[in-house]
This record gives C-alpha cells, sequence and structure tokens, in this order.
C-alpha cells in the first residue's frame, strides 16, 4: 500500500489498546501515592478495573462525536475512581494524577498505534506475534521513562497538598491538550484537521507529548516551589523558636529580680512582725520561692530559660508539668537547636492540653538522659485525640494543613542534624516524641 493509500484509510486505535495504556497509567500514579491496598488484594482490584475499562471502551467504540466525547469522560472518571479506590491519598490530589495518568495514555496508545500501521501498511508485517510486539515494546518504553522522570521529582514525605488553584490549573492543561489533539477526529474542517487521518495522528501525537513536557515542568516547578517553602517554614520556625528563648531569658531575668527583692522583704517582715499566722505566711512565701529557685535547674541555661517559660505558661493553664532534666548532656548542642527541640515539642504539647477540658488530666512529662553511649529525650502529654499519621509523623488537625505540621519536621531535622533520629508515637493515651542522639566519646 502506498504512502497515499496509508494516509487515507488508518483506522482507530482499538479500543483495548486504549483501554491498557489508561490502565497502566494508572498503574504508574498507584505506586506513586500512598495505598490502601497491597498484594493480592491490589492485584484484584486493578485486575477487575482493567476489565470493566476495555468492556466499557470495547462497547462504546460506535460513538461518534458529541457521545464519543461523552464516553471518554466517562472513561476518565472510571480512572480517577480507580486511584481513588486504590489510594489514601486527599481527593484533589488523586485528580491532579488523574489528568496526567489520561494524557500520558492518550500519548502512549497514539504513538504505538502509529507505528503499528505503519509497519502493517508499509512492510506487510500483519502477523499477530509482531504487532503484540511493537505494542509491548512501546508501551513499555513511554511508561518506563514516563516513571523515570516523575519520579525523580517524586512528593516529599506527608500528602501532595494540591490545592484548588493548582488542580483547576493541572485540569485546564490536560483539557487543552486532549480538546486540540482530538479536534481533528471530530471534524476535518478545523485548523487542527487534516485530509488524511495519519496527518491527524500526528498532530494528536506530537501535542499529547508536548502536553506530557508541560504537565511535567508544572509539576517540577510546584514541587521546587514546595521544597522551598517547606525550608523556608523550618527555618522561620527555628528563628521564631530563638526569639522566644531571647524573650523569655529577659522575662525570667526580672522574675529574678523580684523574686531577689522579695527575699529582703520577708527578712524584714520577719524583723518587725511576730504574729503566728504571718509567720507560716511568710513561710510559705519563702518555701514557694526555694521551689521556684530549684525548679528547671538543669546545668543549661538555654535549657532553664525554656522550661521555666514554658512551665509558667503551664501554671497558667493549670497543666501539670513535670521535667527530669540533666541540661549538661547539651554542651554539644547549638542554642538555636536546642530552641526547636523542647520549644517546638513544648508548645505542642501545650497546645494538645488546653484543649482537655478535665485539667487533672493536662498532664505533660519531659525528660533528657544518656543512656550507653546516647542521648535520649522523651516527651509525653496526655492526649484524647485519635491521630492519623502519614509515614511517620502525625497530620496536623489544623483546617490548613500546608501551613502547620512543620514543628516535628523542624525537630527531625534537627536531630538528624547530630547524626539522630526521632519517634512518634500514641500509647495508651499519651502522646509520645522520642529522640535518640548518638554523643560524641
Amino acid at each position: 500500500m502506498s504512502g497515499t493509500q496509508l494516509q487515507a484509510v488508518l483506522p482507530d486505535i482499538p479500543r483495548i489498546f486504549t483501554a491498557l495504556a489508561e490502565w497502566i497509567a494508572c498503574l504508574l500514579c498507584i505506586f506513586e501515592m500512598k495505598r490502601r491496598f497491597s498484594g493480592w488484594k491490589l492485584f484484584g482490584i486493578s485486575v477487575t478495573a482493567l476489565a470493566v475499562q476495555s468492556v466499557f471502551l470495547e462497547l462504546t467504540e460506535s460513538m461518534e462525536n458529541f457521545w464519543w466525547i461523552v464516553c471518554m469522560a466517562a472513561a476518565l472518571g472510571m480512572m480517577y475512581l480507580f486511584l481513588l479506590l486504590c489510594c489514601d491519598e486527599r481527593p484533589k490530589d488523586v485528580g491532579y494524577y488523574c489528568v496526567r495518568a489520561f494524557v500520558l495514555a492518550e500519548f502512549a496508545a497514539s504513538l504505538e498505534w502509529q507505528i503499528d500501521c505503519f509497519f502493517y501498511f508499509t512492510k506487510g508485517w500483519t502477523a499477530p506475534g509482531f504487532r503484540l510486539f511493537w505494542l509491548i515494546v512501546i508501551y513499555c518504553l513511554v511508561f518506563t521513562v514516563a516513571g523515570i522522570i516523575f519520579h525523580r521529582c517524586a512528593k516529599p514525605d506527608g500528602p501532595l497538598m494540591v490545592t484548588n488553584k493548582e488542580l483547576i490549573s493541572y485540569v485546564i492543561i490536560g483539557f487543552a491538550v486532549f480538546s486540540i489533539s482530538n479536534l481533528g477526529f471530530i471534524s476535518m474542517n478545523t485548523p487542527f484537521g487534516g485530509q488524511y487521518m495519519a496527518e491527524i495522528y500526528n498532530v494528536r501525537t506530537l501535542i499529547d507529548l508536548g502536553g506530557i513536557a508541560i504537565l511535567y515542568a508544572y509539576h517540577v516547578q510546584r514541587m521546587d516551589l514546595r521544597v522551598r517553602y517547606e525550608l523556608e517554614s523550618v527555618q522561620n520556625i527555628l528563628h521564631n523558636q530563638y526569639v522566644q528563648y531571647k524573650q523569655s531569658q529577659e522575662a525570667m531575668d526580672m522574675i529574678n529580680y523580684k523574686y531577689h527583692d522579695l527575699k529582703h522583704h520577708i527578712i524584714a517582715l520577719r524583723a518587725e512582725e511576730n504574729d503566728q499566722k504571718r509567720e507560716e505566711y511568710l513561710d510559705k512565701m519563702e518555701e514557694e520561692i526555694q521551689n521556684f529557685e530549684a525548679q528547671n535547674k538543669t546545668g543549661n541555661k538555654v535549657l532553664d530559660t525554656l522550661l521555666t517559660s514554658r512551665s509558667l505558661t503551664c501554671m497558667k493553664n493549670n497543666i501539670s508539668m513535670t521535667c527530669v532534666v540533666d541540661g549538661t548532656l547539651f554542651d554539644f548542642m547549638n542554642t538555636m537547636d536546642i530552641c526547636s527541640i523542647f520549644g517546638n515539642a513544648l508548645d505542642n504539647a501545650i497546645e494538645c492540653e488546653k484543649k482537655i477540658s478535665e485539667e487533672e488530666k493536662r498532664l505533660i512529662h519531659v525528660s533528657a538522659f544518656s543512656q550507653k553511649n546516647f542521648l535520649i529525650i522523651r516527651f509525653e502529654n496526655y492526649c484524647e485525640n485519635d491521630l492519623n499519621f502519614d509515614e511517620d509523623l502525625p497530620l496536623t488537625t489544623k483546617s490548613d494543613e500546608r501551613f502547620h505540621g512543620y514543628g516535628l519536621k523542624s525537630m527531625r531535622m534537627t536531630a538528624r542534624k547530630y547524626g539522630g533520629e526521632m519517634d512518634v508515637a500514641v500509647q495508651d493515651s499519651w502522646f509520645v516524641v522520642k529522640i535518640l542522639i548518638p554523643m560524641e566519646m
């Protein structure tokens, strides 16, 4: 068959090929996201999804023009449901991945069918085994390359956190790519159509390829901005904790001066009064002063300031906080890192305890000690809420998830800076943060 004849009779892509491409594209996204299922359960759901997608596209093969668009929209909806069922992700995040999967599938199916038809009509290679070979080769090549390039900019720990604006932008890109690449199949009387089917396929394949490039560039830029924002957020947290420490240090100095003056007042009062009740009152005042002086004397001035400041906050909110901390173990750690660990941990604990209605349950325990050449820091606070974890950190309970949850990330980053690690768990209604850092010998 001549090239002109080929251009005139190039048939439509078999629907089973399209269904297979959409299914594989979805699988790529599933293995990039957090999955609900694994093993045989995931296998069974995936096979069922492929069967449903294939049957639907085969049954709607005769649909044309408007109804063909409706059928493609329905196929996209089934892809979204497949992803949503298999992945434990936010619906907006799933929609973001679904757009990529759809455009990628369109490109893979179009490219494979062009190459298949070229060899079929011009070379006479009509054997089913050879056509199956090309199907496997092209799909493996396209989806492997796509998997590699998108894996290079895979999301960091935690949800993708796609915003409404970002999802709408991604959908618009995907819709534009699909619309322009398929206008020629609806009507040849468009600027994007042509007189021959081969021309239309050329346009479709190239536009789909360009669409993938645009989606990839958008995704890379988005992930780079997210990483940059997270780093800036962590740095801001570190800076804010240090500023709080300096402010607390100034406040504690003033309090110490006041208590020092009170000692002299007590001495003067004792010399002037000998009443029994006044004596008991003065004894109580003196005891409180001595307790305050002994409180949070860890051997590290930074820790003394942080713990005393948070202790005063706890007293104001009727929270019981106990501390057993050896501050001399923190001599190797700089001030900002100490502020990051203790400031974030105690602020999170205090915020949690404030929400507990029964004051006798507002409890916080802090301990820091050495064991087998390791510094162990442990924060515990009573917790009544059921927390959801993503990877090894709890998800924030605040309404806007994008702008919270960096406190624990900052603590973990600080621990890893010194070769350590952080573990977070909920044990018998206690929220426990444990940090393990190796100590230099």
